[in-house]
C-alpha cells in the first residue's frame, strides 16, 4: 500500500462524518525533539524525553544540531483542538514498548498505554525487522525504529503540555483507514465533541 493511503482513507471516512481533519505540523513538535521544546514543553515533559531519549540510544550532540523544522504529524481536529495519529504495524517495535515504559504517572494521554505496550509485545518481532539498517540522523545506523520511538513518545507528551487535550493514537494494523476509523467512531466522535 502506497505511503499515506491508510491516513487518507481515514481522514475521508472522518469527513463524511463530518470530522474535518488537517495535517499536523506545529513548531513546538520539531526535528530537534527535547533540545528544540520551549520552556513551558520542557518543564512539564524534559526529562521524560531525556530519558527516553537516552534509553534509545540518542546522539545527543548530533539531535541538538538539528534544524527546528517542524515534524508533520498525521491530523489536527481544529474546532476541538485535538491531535490524533494513526500508528501502522512499523511503529509497535520494542524500542516503542521501551519508551512506553519510561512516560511518568499521571501523564495524560489519548490512547490507553497498556493496549498500545501489548500491541507492541505482539508486533515487534516483526516490527523489529522493517527498515533494520535504516540509519536515522541522532540515532546512528540502524536507528531509524528508535527515532520512531522517539518521536512518538515527544508527541505524546508535548502534545498536552502545549495544547490540551492530550494526542488520540489509533492502531491501523491492517492498512485500512476506513475500517479503522468505523472501528473508533464513536470513541472520536465522543472526544472530539467536548
Amino acid at each position: 500500500m502506497p505511503v499515506g493511503a491508510a491516513q487518507a482513507a481515514f481522514s475521508a471516512a472522518a469527513a463524511r462524518d463530518g470530522i474535518y481533519l488537517e495535517t499536523a505540523k506545529v513548531p513546538w513538535i520539531n526535528q530537534r525533539g527535547h533540545f528544540g521544546l520551549p520552556q513551558t514543553a520542557l518543564d512539564v515533559a524534559g526529562a521524560a524525553l531525556s530519558a527516553i531519549f537516552l534509553a534509545l540510544k540518542g546522539e545527543s550532540g548530533v539531535q541538538s544540531g538539528k534544524p527546528v523544522t517542524p515534524l508533520p504529524g498525521d491530523f489536527y481536529h481544529a474546532p476541538s483542538g485535538t491531535f490524533i495519529e494513526t500508528d501502522e504495524s512499523q511503529h509497535f517495535t520494542s524500542f516503542r514498548l521501551q519508551s512506553l515504559e519510561l512516560y511518568p504517572l499521571g501523564v495524560p494521554l489519548g490512547f490507553e498505554k497498556d493496549e498500545y505496550a501489548n500491541l507492541c509485545r505482539q508486533l515487534a518481532p516483526r516490527a523489529d525487522r522493517y527498515r533494520a539498517a535504516k540509519a536515522a540522523t541522532g540515532f546512528g545506523p540502524g536507528g531509524r525504529r528508535r527515532q520512531r520511538a522517539y518521536y512518538d513518545a515527544l508527541r505524546d507528551l508535548v502534545t498536552p503540555a502545549m495544547c490540551p487535550p492530550p494526542l488520540i493514537r489509533i492502531p491501523i494494523l491492517d492498512d485500512d483507514g476506513e475500517t479503522t476509523y468505523s472501528r473508533h467512531r464513536e470513541m472520536l466522535m465522543s472526544k472530539l465533541s467536548r
